[in-house]
This record gives structure tokens, C-alpha cells and sequence, in this order.
């Protein structure tokens, strides 16, 4: 049987595409190219996760149908990097067996997490 190999990409619906663009450039320093986008290169060993969330899951915010999870080298160099920005940032953090967490909310009010790895994945 054929399977999936992994994420090829996340494709996001924006009220104001250039203004979402240059949110995540601006503030998660993505290079958002003239296409509208970015093409992520793996050069390390690591994950990514896909996962289905039952619907009253309260790990995404109720009005979402779905989270993004951007992995971090320093999740809380990255954190104080936002709020300086003004960006809103969750108060919690979560450290634990598969790393540290954090989330923000962009331009639009859609919530992500920060993912900071445990050393070696």
C-alpha cells in the first residue's frame, strides 16, 4: 500500500494575504517569497507531527480548525522577541518529555505554538 511521506506544506486563508505575509516575515522571520510563500529545507535530523484532535480537543482554540507549530531553536529568546513587538504571547509555557512550548497570535488572531526541541530530534 502507498503512504504518505510526510507534511508537504500548510496553506493558510488570510482576510489580507499581503498583510498576514508580512506579519510572519516581520515577526517569525520567514522569507516570504514573491510567490507568497516559503519552501522549508531540513538540514538536521527531526520531526514533524500530524495529528487528528478530537473536537472539543481544548489543545487548539475552539473557533480554529487547525494550529501551526513553527520549531524554534530558543523558545524563549523567541518569546520576549514578540512581546517586544507588541505581538500577543500566552503566558504559559510548557516544558516536557518532547520539548517546550509556547504560543502567539498573529495579525488575524490565529493562534500557533513555538516548538523548542529537546536536544537531538
Amino acid at each position: 500500500m502507498q503512504r504518505v511521506t510526510g507534511v508537504g506544506g500548510v496553506f493558510l486563508r488570510a482576510r489580507d494575504a499581503e498583510v498576514l505575509r508580512a506579519w510572519y516575515a516581520t515577526h517569525l522571520g520567514i522569507d516570504v517569497r514573491e510567490w507568497g510563500g516559503h519552501t522549508f529545507r531540513w538540514h538536521a535530523g527531526g520531526t514533524t507531527t500530524w495529528t487528528v484532535l478530537e473536537k472539543d480537543a481544548d489543545y487548539v482554540d475552539p473557533d480554529q480548525p487547525y494550529m501551526m507549530n513553527f520549531r524554534v531553536d530558543d523558545l524563549d529568546a523567541m518569546l520576549a522577541q514578540l512581546r517586544s513587538a507588541g505581538v500577543r504571547v500566552a503566558e504559559e509555557v510548557e516544558d516536557g518529555e518532547f520539548g517546550r512550548f509556547g504560543w502567539a497570535y498573529d495579525v488575524e488572531d490565529n493562534r500557533f505554538e513555538l516548538w523548542q526541541p529537546p536536544r537531538g530530534r
